[in-house]
């Protein structure tokens, strides 16, 4: 496995297998690629993810969980704009990434694109979902 140059990293306040998981379970070509939590000896909880690395589609991840003992939240200034490749995939990754979630831009016709919707998923981080015109 290669990993590209630069990388989407993602830091969770405890949560990210959890958002791994529901990424993975989103997306039809996904996998989780390496999951290392912390042991019994290191100063953090041993369910946290001291290093992860997941793909989605061509894009590799990477996430940690925060273990500095003050949470940071997700900024919507950073977003992962995704290209779906037709309306079922739309409305699959709507759907799961919504939930629990908030909807910043609900789905509407958008030139060039036939869709096009922002999403807040529950871990705090941001999608945009587009459906190009055919």
């Amino acid at each position: 496995m290669s990993i590209p140059k630069v990388t989407t990293f993602l830091m969770f306040n405890g949560q990210a297998e959890e958002a791994i998981h529901t990424y993975v379970d989103a997306f039809e070509d996904a996998e989780i690629l390496a999951l290392v939590r912390y042991g019994e000896d290191d100063d953090a909880p041993t369910d946290y993810l001291q290093h992860a690395i997941f793909r989605l589609k061509d894009q590799v991840f990477m996430a940690i969980d925060n273990v500095n003992g003050m949470d940071i939240e997700m900024n919507p200034a950073m977003s992962l704009y995704v290209t779906v490749d037709n309306a079922m995939e739309m409305e699959r990754l709507f759907s799961k990434l919504k939930d629990k979630g908030a909807i910043l831009m609900p789905k509407t016709e958008m030139p060039p694109f036939r869709e096009f919707s922002w999403l807040q998923d529950r871990f705090g981080v941001n999608w945009q979902l587009a459906l190009p015109e055919k």
